[in-house]
């Protein structure tokens, strides 16, 4: 009986990553961990699977139900499959690290699984790129993560890249600071989300132009600043004046970056504390990563950002064709040592054939060793 009848039939949302995008992907992953490794941010790697009251602590309650369960055999706990490596780094940093110097910078790289796509990302199992900054709570933190990222991202390719910053907890600041009712604020929140002007005028009621301009304050970050600037309300002022130094400095350390602001949003960041953002690349689906402050479970300030490997892959051009270098039966294997150092991926032969050409051509080379020179096939 064929045990692969079904043709390697995998559950909805998990796919083989198969040659060249593999390998493609993992030197990505490792050009950007370089960058991140340039920056002081030392790599960490956490465990796939963690008892589920660890995992699910603090920020990680905003994903709980994203997250596969099962009983560990051993301690009959309850553990969690991780549906983010962020969680497991604030984990990492309270516990493990918490003697090391503060501010601590820490990256990661590795795969999480979520219950569940979405209908721009429908993958459940996602390659995760990220970095940590824990221990510092200024604007010019943020700055440096935002920075940081930036850098990482053009570094490999990314081109007409933009930045959305978001300042989730602003609208809660002003529904409180104006008294607003539980309920209406609920509602104002939810339809300034949405971007509807007609439910922001029906929740807002008195105060209708007040969130109309805050709604208006969408877009290209220089207009958007002046907006909030003239709302008036002291409560968000400490909130926009962050916001003005890490568009400062940021705008100093990568010329040229594309900054949006958006004001409302606030799904999906949830657990943030201040300023969050989200990458984009222009003609690609999906969010390149996203990040932002938030706090410890013991209330240590930290900022970071996570990178999704699905969506920078289709931000970045095609792999290149493999220099893959077919090596006829019999040559010395140091003589193939010293072309795998000039580049060469190297395909040995084990039998001599009669046409090293076709024999190269079906195991999907692009040259042949011949003479002693990488030849390409068909050449003399």
């Amino acid at each position: 009986m064929n045990a692969y009848k079904d043709n390697g039939l995998l559950p909805e949302g998990l796919r083989d990553e198969l040659p060249p995008q593999a390998g493609f992907e993992a030197a990505v992953t490792e050009a950007l961990m370089r960058t991140l490794d340039a920056n002081g941010y030392a790599r960490v790697k956490p465990p796939l699977v963690e008892f589920e009251e660890t995992l699910l602590i603090g920020p990680g309650a905003a994903l709980a139900g994203q997250t596969f369960r099962l009983m560990d055999p051993v301690s009959q706990r309850m553990m969690g499959v991780r549906p983010d490596m962020t969680l497991q780094i604030a984990r990492i940093a309270a516990t493990r690290l918490k003697h090391i110097a503060r501010p601590a910078r820490l990256s990661y790289a590795g795969q999480v699984l979520r219950v569940k796509g979405t209908q721009l990302r429908p993958e459940r199992e996602i390659g995760q790129v990220g970095a940590e900054l824990v221990g510092a709570a200024t604007p010019e933190a943020d700055a440096e993560v935002v920075t940081v990222a930036a850098e990482a991202l053009l570094g490999v390719g990314v081109r007409e890249l933009s930045v959305d910053l978001v300042l989730p907890g602003l609208v809660p600041t002003m529904i409180a600071a104006l008294g607003l009712a539980a309920a209406r604020g609920d509602a104002l929140r939810a339809a300034l989300d949405r971007k509807d002007a007609a439910a922001v005028a029906a929740a807002a009621g008195p105060e209708r132009p007040l969130f109309a301009a805050l709604m208006a304050a969408t877009g290209p970050v220089e207009a958007g600043l002046r907006q909030l600037r003239a709302l008036g309300v002291a409560a968000a002022a400490p909130a926009i004046a962050a916001l003005e130094r890490v568009v400062t400095s940021v705008g100093a350390a990568v010329p040229g970056l594309s900054l949006t602001v958006d004001a409302c949003e606030y799904r999906g960041f949830e657990y943030h504390t201040g300023l969050a953002f989200t990458f984009f690349a222009k003609g690609v689906r999906g969010e390149l990563g996203r990040g932002g402050r938030y706090a410890l479970e013991s209330g240590e300030p930290a900022t970071g950002f996570t990178v999704y490997m699905d969506s920078l892959a289709r931000a970045l051009p095609a792999p290149a064709a493999d220099r893959r270098l077919y090596v006829p039966a019999g040559t010395p294997r140091g003589q193939t040592a010293a072309l795998r150092a000039q580049g060469w991926r190297t395909v040995g032969g084990f039998d001599a054939e009669a046409d090293p050409d076709a024999e190269a051509r079906r195991l999907g080379c692009s040259h042949v060793l011949r003479g002693g020179a990488a030849t390409p096939l068909g050449g003399g």
